[in-house]
């Protein structure tokens, strides 16, 4: 009787230690087959790709307010206008670039849009022309052949010929 106690006290101790490394193997490499999965299959494999979320939501589209309140600053020290002249510029811009706006909502045909476009913009420039000094109501129109961009290295470009000509 004291070797089939010997014997299955050593069976278990095997047996035991069989399991713990066979949990061990299973955690680590992730082989073989667990409770429920039948024994064969591996498993839901991952994808190392990582996968897209829903598809984004385009940008709403900017008010005529935001356009307008990102360009002024440039345009500000552009034309050089002081707060009120700013002011008159800005309320004027938001007010026409909101009916542009519109005006594409409606989506009308090419001939009809831009015969509206000519209309804004001659209403536009009226507006400016008496709320504005004539000078910077020039430098407005030049401005908007130019860009603001090249307005502003033009402008650059003045004030380094000037420090010069001033330093001769």
């Amino acid at each position: 009787m004291r070797n089939l106690g010997k014997i299955s006290s050593r069976h278990f101790i095997l047996f035991f230690i069989l399991i713990l490394f066979g949990a061990e193997l299973q955690a680590q490499f992730g082989r073989g087959g667990g409770f429920g999965r039948g024994g064969f299959g591996n498993g839901r494999q991952r994808n190392p790709i990582p996968q897209a979320q829903d598809n984004p939501k385009p940008p709403e589209p900017k008010t005529a307010e935001q356009i307008v309140d990102e360009e002024m600053p440039s345009i500000i020290e552009a034309l050089s206008l002081n707060a009120f002249e700013a002011a008159v510029m800005s309320s004027t811009l938001k007010k026409y670039v909101q009916e542009r706006i519109e005006l594409q909502i409606l989506e009308l045909p090419a001939d009809k849009m831009r015969e509206a476009y000519e209309k804004i913009t001659k209403r536009q420039d009226e507006e400016l022309k008496v709320g504005l000094p004539p000078e910077k109501y020039e430098a407005f129109v030049e401005l908007q052949k130019n860009g603001v961009n090249k307005t502003l290295k033009n402008k650059k470009r003045e004030k380094k010929k000037k420090k010069k000509k001033s330093k001769t």
